[in-house]
């Protein structure tokens, strides 16, 4: 894997690392991180009562990044994905949403809830 690979993987699963602890101090838990579906990933499957939430974490180096950091087609990916994890987390009763958090150095975590309406 080349260096410049390594280094946004790195930095990608330290965003993860703090979208999570975000959310768990807005008292969400979480009960799952990079759950793989034939349909893709979900960075972070989160709970808070009976809402889940199914979590796209994009890192950038540069703040100014950020703005561009999610796509219709990203969000697509990550709600097929959270239709095939379903069953897995959500029970009868329970809420489905899809959820971006966005992270950069030296700004707090950008939560944006129900991003993907489909």
């Amino acid at each position: 894997m080349a260096r410049d690979r390594r280094a946004a993987e790195s930095r990608g699963r330290d965003g993860e690392t703090q979208a999570a602890w975000f959310l768990r101090m807005k008292g969400w838990r979480i009960l799952d991180r990079r759950v793989r579906t034939p349909a893709g990933e979900v960075d972070l499957v989160a709970r808070r009562g009976s809402l889940i939430a199914f979590v796209e974490v994009k890192t950038r180096a540069r703040g100014a990044d950020l703005d561009h950091a999610i796509d219709a087609h990203r969000l697509r990916r990550v709600a097929a994905a959270a239709e095939y994890l379903m069953q897995r987390y959500a029970g009868p009763g329970d809420d489905i949403r899809v959820d971006v958090i966005l992270i950069a150095p030296g700004t707090l975590p950008r939560h944006i809830e129900n991003a993907w309406i489909g």
